[in-house]
């Protein structure tokens, strides 16, 4: 995402602009059409992307006739056949994507006419825009992986840094793989939802497959109480607790409500949960976020786990946070117990190893000394054991995804439970369904944390500095976290497992 700082860098070297360009004044180009799609937008405007930088949408288009160019969506030609109504306006479909109508429209067409998308291997009878669609069984199987067009974007930029062919060669495969959507902070989550589920339903609708898009919710108050890398913008308090209910989960709940007819998978608030199981006495930050953490997952399994198109995975750390035995016994307690609390809705199962490092399997460790005693010393034996604590805690669906974005090589840690922009690290098994025979319960293997994001800066003077971010496995100079770290994504190019 277009960082604010580097606007206000070049705030100070910027001329004064023309109206009709209000980018120049903050060192950009405007835009080569005012009907350019929205990435970001903050109070100076609207923002697009040309030539792999940033380039301001010229604010002529807020004052036009088409509305929806607001938004990056031209406005129909040739259709005023309305697909759907949103707070926006009316929405058709021209050249298998949205477009605003103006004016006079016609009729939405009925749901027993002819479909608009097609028969998949995951669903029975045709998909029509507007039509429930239901997950039946692995939410994974059966759909065409959206593929997130920001990281496409953040690839082609990181290709133009690159001079070696084969290592451009692998960057362009990183194109055609999905991963999640990070819904981190209540602006971006209003920036990209419905942007990305719109694209996805327009994709859904062009093909003959159903879209499946990934989101990950996460801006708990009190964030990543146990880190400093990734705190979110909620503090621990009642008034930012409100905060998350009414602007960022009813708003996300509002669009899961409109997008209907496609699948979804939500990944439900990293290092949360987990955090409650280990870090509450050690911790006082934790200890202040308990209940918000406890609140938030209710409030939203009530909601979210009530749609049927809408599949949901508790996060359950990793292998070397909650492995040990003592620790997966907690963790049975917590996760049944927010699970409950948000009854009637319902949760999918877990997602584990999300933006670490844990092989998949390690034959080479057992439970030792080198190990601290843990009996889960791999990805595999920490959900096998899960599995069955969960199913003794009671728990009735428990299924599992498995993140593969950078867990391909074992990296030489000081610490197996290291986490912050390892060296050495490389992009592992590529995102698919039901990936390991005669694991059931294993949903997929996906990559939910974008490789070549950073974990957190190595800046010891930074205010969100974390130790781990410094220590001598970590790559460095690392920018903030989520910022792109070029050198960290080529690493993994060339250390991919198996090979790009």
């Amino acid at each position: 995402m277009k960082a604010v700082f580097a606007l206000s860098a070049v705030a100070a070297l910027a001329a004064k602009a023309s109206a009709a360009c209000w980018s120049e004044s903050q060192g950009y180009p405007c835009c080569s059409s005012a009907n350019a799609m929205v990435w970001f937008t903050d109070a100076s405007g609207e923002w697009g992307v040309e030539n792999n930088d940033w380039c301001g949408i010229p604010k002529a288009a807020a004052s036009s006739s088409c509305w929806a160019a607001s938004q990056g969506y031209p406005c129909c030609k040739s259709t005023s056949v309305v697909e759907y109504t949103d707070a926006s306006g009316s929405w058709g479909i021209e050249n298998g994507d949205w477009c605003g109508i103006v004016g006079g429209t016609t009729p939405s067409k009925p749901a027993t006419g002819a479909s608009t998308g097609a028969s998949t291997g995951g669903a029975k009878g045709d998909v029509t825009v507007g039509s429930q669609y239901s997950h039946s069984g692995n939410p994974f199987k059966g759909h065409k992986f959206f593929v997130n067009p920001y990281y496409v974007d953040e690839v082609d930029k990181a290709i133009a840094q690159m001079s070696d062919s084969s290592l451009i060669k692998k960057a362009e495969k990183m194109k055609e793989y999905s991963n999640a959507i990070w819904l981190d902070n209540i602006e971006n989550m209003n920036n990209w939802l419905e942007r990305n589920l719109k694209d996805a339903l327009a994709e859904q609708n062009a093909g003959s497959e159903t879209v499946l898009t990934v989101f990950v919710v996460y801006d708990l108050p009190g964030r990543d109480c146990h880190a400093l890398a990734s705190n979110g913008e909620l503090l621990a308090n009642d008034g930012d607790m409100e905060r998350y209910k009414t602007e960022y989960i009813d708003v996300i709940d509002e669009k899961l409500a409109t997008y209907k007819s496609q699948p979804i998978v939500l990944v439900i608030e990293p290092d949360s949960l987990a955090n409650l199981v280990t870090n509450l006495e050690t911790t006082p930050a934790c200890a202040d976020s308990e209940k918000y953490y406890l609140d938030g997952h209710a409030y939203l399994i009530q909601k979210f786990g009530s749609y049927p198109h809408v599949a949901m995975y508790l996060d359950i750390g990793h292998a070397f946070w909650l492995g040990w035995d003592d620790n997966r016994q907690g963790a049975a307690k917590v996760y049944s117990k927010v699970i409950k609390s948000g009854s009637p809705g319902k949760v999918r199962g877990f997602a584990s190893n999300v933006a670490n490092y844990t092989p998949w399997e390690d034959p080479e460790l057992s439970r030792g000394p080198d190990t601290e005693w843990n009996s889960c010393p791999d990805e595999k034996r920490y959900i096998e054991a899960m599995y069955k604590d969960f199913k003794s805690a009671g728990i009735s669906s428990v299924y599992f995804i498995e993140d593969t974005s950078r867990n391909g090589v074992k990296n030489d840690r000081y610490h197996p439970g290291e986490w912050c922009n390892q060296m050495g690290s490389g992009i592992g098994a590529r995102p698919q369904a039901n990936p390991v025979s005669g694991m059931d319960y294993l949903d997929a293997f996906y990559w939910v944390k974008p490789y070549g994001e950073s974990d957190g800066t190595s800046d010891t003077s930074a205010k969100r500095y974390d130790g781990y971010c410094g220590h001598r496995t970590a790559m460095k100079p690392a920018p903030e976290a989520g910022q792109w770290f070029q050198a960290f994504f080529e690493e993994g190019l060339k250390n991919a497992n198996p090979p790009l």
